[in-house]
């Protein structure tokens, strides 16, 4: 990057480069236009200027990014790997070695990892440049990112908002300049809601897509490893950096032979399409209902044909809120028991729920999930594509904890308003098909929330536009997509640019 003598245009300079895509920045480091060292400036300086006002990154480690892309500088350009030192920011729940690592909680308030997780490990080898922690809520439960350790993650367009959860912090990362790729996790939604809310991509991969250390149990398939990024061709090549399988986790799978950004690339279009604004499992805000039917609709213009229909996922709460209940005993029982004083309720709840389960519950919850997967993959015999919102409410108030309430429904507990997210991958199987699903996204008129392929694998693809009319900060037309968004999310936000 070339160095001018006036701040203004440093300044201006770095502006261009933060507003490049992803692909875009590797190009430059492969070509030698830039350095690993300039984007690191780059970012601390743009930190610096903005995160106080939304807290995303809470956590940096300038000074280990600038060591890792020293000693990755030295190695000739074809060696560097994929990402040929890229800076990503981590997940707070993920171990960094050497970096504070809280997972949103006071009784790991001052916790410095000795060792990397594996999906890290695996970044740094193949080009990535760690240089942050992203916000998450406490455990990554609910979503909405605030915890007891750093406070609230706020959202870019209108600080009062929330900016969902749990991947809050790097989607907020991305919208605002701090961030060209992220990592993030996902449950029952936590890549996905805050892509939404912050208008940026969010995908949620198949089972073992993305390996990772495993903790509590060798065996936990409920959550995953994932990407986020501003635009699906960028979000396609990060997931090609993190996909690959470790002997470490028996659950991972090798790499494809083609790639995913390949993938993007092709063209590949779905003749066929079904909508549904609740998959018949929830209610959704008027408004967003609105939205994105009106959003699949530009389906039928471009020539697909386009049926509102949604598979049978009849027992996704009751399946989901099983399961995540004894994953959460099998994981912080042992706190609950040991630090419940420093346990926020939601955690609480749900441990104490996990711990109250009997094994007739378990094996019903099994079957659900069964028979989900079997109607599911009959369901995407008949269409290639589901469009479905993906969250059902616009950005809440950040104060408020979750969303109590929908449509006039009231909620039993903090996580029954996501039940659109759970929904949607309660009745998949354990299948290779990321790679189609993430083509088929791309090329399509814009719109709609989330995006499931034919085979029952589903990819995500979050819309600002499911919010757009209720943010006064946007101007919000409802065509536009979360992958057009680059040089958007960098000029329209309010106190911050």
């Amino acid at each position: 990057m070339a160095r001018h003598g006036t701040v203004e245009t440093q300044v201006a300079t770095d502006q261009g480069l933060m507003r490049a895509t992803a692909c875009a920045i590797v190009d430059k480091l492969k070509s030698g236009e830039v350095t690993p060292l300039d984007l690191l400036d780059t970012l601390e300086q743009r930190i610096a200027e903005v995160d106080g006002q939304v807290n995303a990154l809470p956590t940096l480690c300038f000074d280990r990014a600038r060591t890792h892309a020293k000693a990755l500088m030295k190695k000739p350009a074809g060696e560097r790997g994929l990402l040929a030192g890229m800076p990503i920011p981590i997940k707070d729940l993920t171990n960094v070695a050497g970096v504070l690592t809280t997972q949103g909680s006071p009784i790991y308030k001052d916790n410095i990892p000795a060792r990397s997780d594996l999906l890290v490990e695996h970044l740094e080898s193949n080009g990535g440049v760690i240089y942050a922690k992203s916000n998450t809520p406490e455990f990554g439960a609910g979503a909405n990112t605030f915890n007891e350790v750093f406070g609230a993650t706020r959202n870019p367009w209108d600080t009062s908002r929330s900016a969902a959860g749990s991947s809050g912090g790097a989607a907020v990362a991305l919208a605002t300049g701090m961030a060209w790729l992220a990592h993030g996790s996902d449950m029952g939604g936590s890549l996905r809601n805050p892509a939404s809310f912050c208008g940026i991509v969010g995908l949620r991969p198949s089972i073992g897509r993305v390996a990772h250390t495993p903790t509590a149990a060798i065996d936990r398939n409920l959550g995953v490893q994932g990407p986020m990024a501003r635009n699906v061709e960028d979000l396609a090549l990060l997931l090609d950096a993190m996909s690959g399988e470790h002997p470490a986790d028996p659950l991972s799978l090798p790499a494809l032979p083609v790639s995913f950004l390949s993938a993007t690339r092709s063209g590949k279009g779905p003749k066929r399409i079904a909508y549904s604004p609740d998959l018949g499992i929830t209610p959704v805000d008027p408004e967003v209902a609105a939205i994105t039917r009106k959003a699949a609709s530009r389906f039928a213009e471009a020539g697909a044909i386009v049926e509102e229909a949604h598979p049978d996922l009849r027992e996704a709460h009751e399946c989901f809120h099983v399961l995540r209940a004894f994953d959460f005993a099998l994981s912080k029982a042992a706190l609950l028991r040991e630090k419940r004083d420093l346990l926020k309720p939601e955690v609480i709840w749900n441990i104490e729920e996990g711990l109250k389960l009997t094994v007739e519950q378990l094996e019903r919850a099994e079957a659900q999930r069964v028979a989900m997967t079997a109607r599911t993959l009959e369901f995407f015999a008949t269409y290639d594509l589901l469009l479905t919102p993906a969250t059902i409410v616009a950005p809440f108030p950040v104060e408020n904890r979750y969303v109590a309430e929908c449509a006039g429904k009231k909620f039993d507990n903090y996580v029954e308003w996501l039940g659109i997210g759970p929904g949607r991958y309660s009745g998949r199987s354990r299948h290779h098909a990321d790679r189609s699903e993430i083509g088929q996204i791309v090329d399509h008129p814009p719109g709609c929330g989330y995006f499931a392929g034919r085979s029952g694998r589903a990819s995500c693809c979050n819309w600002r536009n499911i919010v757009s009319a209720r943010r006064s900060t946007i101007s919000g037309s409802s065509s536009e997509t979360s992958f057009g968004l680059c040089s958007t999310a960098l000029t329209k936000v309010p106190n911050i640019i």
